[in-house]
């Protein structure tokens, strides 16, 4: 078993089905009547239902013909004044630069302005592109890159993917003659950048069809603004840089709506002509590496898009991304395919040695009091940090920051990825004053700060989500309940109208319960020369009483799950390199373990009102617990019979009245030199384990000692460090008593089903 995903089992963890509800009759023929072809309309409808496409959005939703598209108009003055400058260089012979970024967005972005400029700006005459080392430089723009360009002639800039709070490069530029016209789709700053224009859709309302356009997005709006504007010079239609579009929007963290979602479905649709006409050889020679067709996103999500982010992630520069993106060279475009499929191999590579580092670090983190998980290590490698930290987060379900130290220059750097509906840019930016660089957007961010900030950082950023919401539990949600049976073509035929899925509109997971798994063999993937690869993958076949299924589990080996009958849950995918269909595997959980969960101490919720009469057979828990471990010891000692949680929401902490109380007993105990037991000091102080321990090692600061263990204390010392050390041991005891404070407010309150699920994993 790996550490990572030993590490896992035993996570907090609650299967959610959702409601299985039929929708209404008139709801089911509407969903019928736009997707004739689909033979189990009865799911399709119930997802949409479930996810709330009302029946007037159902068209919109289901066929781009029937999306009423949005133009670039809406951006306002900004847009105005972007294209005023772009005519204007055009008559004038100006040279424009395009300023990207090194992910797939920003590549996407830079080749989509690359080739929709290029009807206006002669290529390597007029128009140039600079993509700036993720392993040397960062995200946005820098003085020296912009010095280079000045001297080279050029006298605009137009970023795509980044710029928006480049504040000190942007006034460098413009004090060596630069200009700057920015397109971003990253969070903005409170004041606006001393710019030509700044095109972003975080200026629009977020319920604004054009809000969730990622960088790429931006981009291709800038070109067809141009295109309206100067009708009569471009040659190539507007239309055939959707499948740039595309690939950009489904491989960045951004939810897929409206116009988003237009773009995206109209991009794959060019995707998939562009590769049959080998318009794109390129494009066409990854699809072919990654044994993918390029007819769904996931094409994308899972062959494109880590194809494109590999090769910064490990060779640092991504230039020649876009020259593979938008050659018609096929000889040249298939070699620079070939080094993106081995960049990528590389990087699998690195993700799992990695990912057993994290796993290690993991192991010490006490989950109960952890919100925001924050790591660091020197070994990690800097190009792998964002994905582990995605797998990291999605798998825990709290934000997730991974960072690497660099002694050299003092500095801690990486990737923070958030989860749900945790506005990560904000909760970032809330320690500023601690951060050295930072930018990003609700999903996803880079940073870097001192690495002696990095306890402050991590405190600082917990205690800021728990002020903003209370805790969550892990929370796996199933859409659809299936057996075996109905796994297959006609399913996923009728679930692919979803399509293209992403954030805010997954992809469905299917939940089967009961089921066998036949036939397990794990094997390493090899790249594209053949050699071995340490990313591995399992193959088996689900069996049920109704039939058996093909279904694969990635980044994992055979010994990792559970014998013996399982509920899982998948998703449904299509195969076209082996021409079949298959489950991936989301999650599973042993059917015994299930079992022997229900057959634990049934609770009962008397929090907010006692009943008059108990029976006897009732264990009541009158104070709230102050931690997990805390509340397990109950269920225990139940031993099976009902355990009714009678807790009101507890008292906040006098903190130093505790402490005086604390010193005091430390100081009589020492003089009489009587033995306490830790249940006494418990009760005396009304804390937990946790504050307790670190009741201790706060005495230590200010000169007592503490011997002993079990229920037998002894303490000695006389306190004389105590004018000396005595704030920053009430500090450290302060944050122990908070954070008992948080979770015993958090038992007070929390779902009993969330308790019940919690307990039922042990």
């Amino acid at each position: 078993m790996t550490d990572f995903a030993a590490n896992l089992i035993g996570m907090p963890n609650v299967w959610k089905l959702l409601p299985q509800d039929k929708p209404t009759p008139d709801y089911l023929e509407r969903v019928q009547s736009l997707t004739p072809d689909v033979v189990r309309g009865d799911a399709l409808a119930l997802v949409l239902w479930q996810r709330g496409v009302g029946i007037e959005s159902l068209a919109a939703f289901l066929n781009p013909e029937d999306y009423q598209t949005v133009g670039p108009e809406v951006f306002g003055a900004e847009m105005g004044w972007a294209i005023d400058r772009l005519v204007q260089a055009y008559y004038t012979g100006e040279k424009v630069a395009i300023w990207g970024d090194f992910d797939a967005d920003g590549v996407t972005a830079t080749a989509v302005l690359w080739e929709g400029l290029g009807q206006f700006f002669a290529w390597g005459d007029r128009l140039d592109y600079f993509i700036p080392d993720r392993l040397m430089e960062s995200h946005g723009l820098a003085n020296a890159g912009l010095e280079r360009l000045r001297n080279d002639g050029y006298s605009l800039v137009v970023t795509c993917d980044t710029g928006s709070t480049n504040f000190a490069e942007i006034e460098f530029g413009r004090s060596i003659g630069l200009e700057f016209l920015i397109t971003d789709h990253h969070t903005l700053p409170e004041t606006r950048p001393e710019v030509v224009a700044i095109v972003n859709p975080r200026y629009l309302d977020v319920t604004h069809p054009l809000y969730s356009l990622s960088g790429v997005g931006v981009a291709y709006k800038l070109v067809e603004a141009l295109y309206q504007a100067l009708p009569e010079v471009p040659l190539v239609p507007l239309e055939e840089l959707l499948d740039l579009v595309a690939i950009g929007l489904i491989a960045d963290l951004v939810e897929l709506r409206g116009e988003s979602r237009y773009l995206a479905q109209r991009g794959i649709i060019q995707l998939q002509t562009a590769a049959k006409a080998n318009r794109r050889p390129g494009i066409a020679k990854l699809l072919e590496l990654c044994k993918r067709s390029g007819d769904r996103p996931t094409d994308i999500s899972f062959g494109i898009g880590p194809r494109i982010n590999a090769v910064s992630r490990i060779q640092g520069r991504a230039d020649f991304c876009v020259e593979l993106l938008t050659s018609r060279d096929e000889k040249r475009a298939h070699a620079l395919a070939m080094e993106t499929e081995l960049a990528n191999s590389r990087r699998r590579s690195l993700q799992q040695d990695m990912e057993k580092m994290v796993a290690k670090k993991m192991v010490q983190l006490d989950l109960s009091t952890t919100d925001v998980i924050v790591l660091a290590d020197e070994q990690w490698h800097p190009g792998v940090l964002g994905l582990v930290a995605s797998q990291v987060a999605n798998q825990y379900d709290r934000p997730t920051i991974l960072l690497t130290i660099d002694p050299l220059s003092g500095l801690a750097r990486g990737s923070a990825r958030s989860t749900r509906d945790v506005d990560l840019y904000q909760l970032v930016l809330d320690q500023s004053e601690l951060l050295h660089k930072f930018g990003g957007h609700p999903f996803a961010a880079g940073l870097s700060l001192p690495i002696e900030n990095l306890p402050l950082f991590t405190l600082g950023i917990n205690q800021r989500l728990r002020q903003l919401q209370p805790r969550r539990e892990q929370v796996t949600v199933a859409d659809l309940e299936v057996t075996v049976a109905e796994l297959g073509i006609d399913l996923f035929q009728s679930l692919k109208p979803l399509e293209p899925c992403g954030m805010g509109n997954p992809s469905p997971k299917l939940l089967l319960r009961n089921v066998e798994l036949m036939d397990v063999r794990s094997r390493n993937i090899k790249d594209a020369k053949g050699g071995k690869v340490r990313f591995n993958r399992v193959g088996f076949n689900l069996k049920d009483k109704t039939g058996e299924f093909p279904g694969i589990w990635w980044g994992h080996r055979a010994e990792e799950l559970p014998k013996g009958r399982v509920d899982a849950i998948v998703e449904l995918e299509s195969n076209p390199y082996q021409r079949c269909y298959e489950a991936r595997l989301v999650a599973v959980r042993s059917t015994s373990q299930v079992a022997q969960s229900q057959n634990r101490s049934h609770l009962l919720d008397w929090r907010s009102q006692v009943p008059e009469v108990q029976p006897e057979s009732v264990l009541v828990i009158k104070q709230p617990p102050y931690s997990w471990e805390e509340l397990r010891v109950w269920q225990r000692r139940a031993m099976g019979q009902p355990l009714a949680l009678a807790f009101g929401p507890p008292v906040a902490p006098d903190v130093a009245g505790l402490w005086m109380r604390w010193v005091g007993l430390a100081k009589y105990l020492s003089r009489t030199g009587e033995v306490v037991g830790r249940s006494q000091l418990l009760q005396q102080l009304g804390i937990g384990d946790r504050a307790l321990q670190q009741g201790f090692r706060s005495l230590s600061q200010v000169g007592f000692r503490v011997s002993g263990g079990g229920d037998g204390f002894q303490f000695s010392g006389d306190g004389s460090m105590y004018g000396e050390h005595h704030l920053e041991a009430i500090e450290a005891w302060s944050i122990a008593l908070q954070e008992e404070y948080f979770m015993a407010s958090y038992f007070a309150r929390v779902p009993l089903e969330i308790l019940e699920g919690i307990l039922s994993v042990g």
